[in-house]
């Protein structure tokens, strides 16, 4: 009688409802959806803990999340002065990447790239130019760009130009980093967008990858509060501010953008360590693609 009855059992009793397959579909677009895997911090963020114990600091970041990581150099050079495959050996044991390093680029290339190369680096980063005093010296600057980035090319690596808020300033009614942007050869030179400078420069930092698509391969983010006349000095943690990060990050995805870097430099209410903590939980539940 079993098997006969089950035979004529409703509908209902032997396929999902409708709600059911809803929910199932919704569940497989949520498991779809990946969060923002990898990113990093800028090490300046914490320059005193790094000035004070460069091992300790990183073990502590990749602890928080962290599995990139952006050089700078600090005084000891930007291995903190270990040799090149003691800092690889560091970085593999604590499960990150050292993805790039701020650099003097304009002096002894050859040796800082051999160094960088062993030690795991894909890029070297010029942090800073200066505000140049006319558009022919931003030209010129841009051909010292194709050069580095010729030199770091024979060595297998890649140039990129970090800015500042003086690149977006209009000089004689052109925007200079325009004319870094197409005085370079996107074969040799890369960029770096740090977001927050774009922003207090009064432009969109989306609107302007949209205009140099596959450009900018690496970002700074750093959120900014509302303009309460102290210029320059409105850093805050990412979320705290006024920076569409939630919007940015997933359309500078699609216009190129390969590395996610946190940098905060300046700090009310917290401390660097407990930023840099604050700023991976952030990252790790703000994103879905």
């Amino acid at each position: 009688m079993f098997g006969v009855g089950s035979a004529f059992m409703p509908l209902q009793f032997c396929s999902p409802s409708k709600k059911e397959e809803q929910q199932s579909l919704s569940k497989s677009s949520e498991e779809r959806k990946s969060k923002l895997q990898s990113f990093g911090i800028q090490l300046y963020s914490v320059k005193d803990e790094m000035a004070k114990d460069p091992k300790a600091t990183m073990t502590a970041l990749a602890g928080f999340g962290y599995n990139q990581f952006e050089g700078f150099d600090g005084g000891k050079g930007v291995l903190w002065g270990m040799k090149p495959a003691e800092f690889k050996a560091l970085n593999t044991d604590l499960g990150v990447r050292m993805v790039a390093s701020h650099a003097n680029v304009f002096e002894n290339l050859d040796s800082q790239a051999v160094d960088a190369k062993e030690a795991g680096l894909d890029y070297l980063i010029c942090p800073w130019i200066g505000p140049q005093k006319s558009i022919d010296e931003y030209k010129m600057m841009a051909e010292k760009f194709n050069q580095v980035g010729e030199t770091l090319k024979s060595h297998g690596l890649k140039f990129a130009y970090h800015n500042h808020d003086y690149t977006f300033v209009t000089l004689d009614a052109i925007i200079p980093q325009d004319i870094l942007m197409e005085n370079t050869d996107p074969a040799l030179v890369d960029f770096e967008m740090d977001m927050y400078w774009v922003y207090v420069a009064g432009v969109d930092p989306s609107d302007y990858m949209s205009k140099y698509p596959g450009r900018f391969k690496l970002c700074h983010l750093k959120d900014a509060e509302e303009d309460k006349g102290n210029g320059e000095e409105r850093g805050v943690l990412l979320g705290n501010g006024e920076i569409p990060f939630s919007d940015l990050v997933k359309k500078s995805k699609d216009l190129g953008m390969e590395y996610f870097i946190v940098e905060q430099e300046r700090f009310v209410g917290t401390n660097p360590m407990e930023a840099a903590e604050k700023n991976a939980i952030y990252l790790k539940n703000t994103f879905e693609f």
